[in-house]
């Protein structure tokens, strides 16, 4: 049988996480839940749903970081779940630096393209 785990992550700009999904071609929603095994559902604030139908979401901890929320038994017997994460942690790691850099007085005006 299979359930929901909630993996805390290091992300918090729920914003650049929406933007990262959509440069990977997934297409995030804000809000609603992720469905688990028979009733089991969390509540995310951004959630995504992946080929196959399984959906995987995020959400915000006390700590100001967002968790990752998935039946991560399921997702691992249909699409290779770590390659997703590893892409969408790159990108995120690379807009999250590039807004920073964005913010700084002498870089106005620069334009930079990033992620597919």
């Amino acid at each position: 049988m299979s359930h929901l785990s909630i993996l805390p992550t290091v992300l918090r700009d729920l914003a650049a996480l929406a933007s990262s999904l959509e440069a990977l071609g997934l297409r995030p929603e804000r809000g609603g839940v992720v469905p688990g095994f028979a009733a089991e559902a969390q509540p995310v604030a951004l959630r995504v749903q992946l080929e196959g139908g399984h959906t995987i979401g995020w959400q915000h901890q006390a700590d100001g970081r967002l968790a990752l929320v998935a039946d991560l038994q399921r997702l691992s017997t249909v699409l290779p779940l770590q390659r997703l994460l590893r892409d969408l942690t790159r990108c995120y790691a690379a807009r999250t630096a590039l807004d920073q850099l964005a913010a700084e007085p002498a870089l106005a005006g620069a334009e930079v393209v990033l992620c597919p």
